[in-house]
């Protein structure tokens, strides 16, 4: 009796263990220094009559696709031209100018040398020998080269069989499971990070592959443009945490651990299509 007395009196004087952070909880602590502001020189939008989509372009990583997307959207090469043409579930939303233009000559930026900013993951990836993120995008790579992978967002180049035949005149955004078969076959030039629901919930086409089988059918497309070239007023402010910063590798592990109530079993791995990448609007 007495020993149970001590042993209950020794873990009450023993300090209670925090439970561990949950992924919003490390985001919402993430200081200033661990986010950068979204550049609207890199930085689309994308309107359609039901919102805005915004999407991130991944210069460092497609710099001819994406100055030759710039170009596009300039030149107001969708707006009011372009619609969405394909919806098939599970896969991909894709868009074109309407009717298709013949595709120009493109280029096939599949992958890059590794960069230092390539952070991988600890966890192996079914599809490389490394997988993780690189100035705000999942990557994948094999020591010596990396490239971008094909995420839930992911932004890719339509093309025809010869890899070097997308332009950037037609684009698809992935709405589906990861087709991670498509990395290093087409080049992604970005991500949406913003109105996904947008894309996601459209209908899904009747005709192959997913395709609109009338063009009455077509989302069209009202608004293709930089940011940068609206005023500042127009344009919406966002940030995203840093994936080389110390709260981003919290987060990550946050996301490899889940734990509380609700998980049994922590599952201590991680796919690197499976940790959504934190967005927000700019604080002052």
């Amino acid at each position: 009796m007495v020993k149970r007395l001590a042993v209950a009196a020794l873990l009450l004087a023993m300090p209670a263990f925090a439970a561990p952070l949950q992924p919003d909880d490390i985001v919402k602590a993430a200081p200033r220094s661990d986010w950068q502001e979204i550049d609207p020189a890199d930085t689309l939008y994308m309107d359609l009559p039901a919102g805005r989509v915004v999407i991130v372009l991944a210069s460092g990583f497609a710099p001819n696709s994406v100055a030759h997307i710039k170009a596009l959207a300039h030149d107001h090469y969708f707006d009011g031209k372009g619609a969405i043409i394909r919806v098939q579930d599970n896969y991909v939303v894709q868009w074109a100018r309407d009717p298709e233009p013949p595709p120009g000559k493109g280029w096939a930026e599949f992958d890059r040398a590794t960069a230092p900013s390539f952070k991988p993951l600890p966890d192996a990836d079914s599809y490389a020998p490394h997988a993780g993120f690189d100035a705000g995008f999942p990557a994948a790579g094999d020591g010596k080269r990396e490239w971008l992978v094909h995420c839930y967002g992911a932004v890719g180049v339509g093309r025809d069989l010869k890899p070097d035949t997308g332009d950037g005149s037609e684009l698809y955004a992935v709405i589906g499971q990861a087709p991670r078969h498509l990395d290093r076959n087409i080049t992604v030039v970005g991500r949406v990070v913003q109105g996904m629901e947008l894309l996601s919930s459209l209908p899904r086409g009747t005709q192959t592959m997913g395709f609109y089988g009338k063009a009455v059918k077509h989302v069209p497309i009202q608004g293709f443009r930089l940011a940068s070239e609206l005023p500042a007023g127009q344009r919406l402010h966002l940030e995203m945490l840093k994936t080389d910063s110390r709260s981003f590798a919290s987060y990550v592990e946050a996301w490899r651990n889940r734990s509380g109530p609700f998980f049994v079993r922590p599952a201590g791995h991680i796919d690197v299509c499976n940790i959504p990448l934190p967005v927000r609007p700019l604080k002052p």
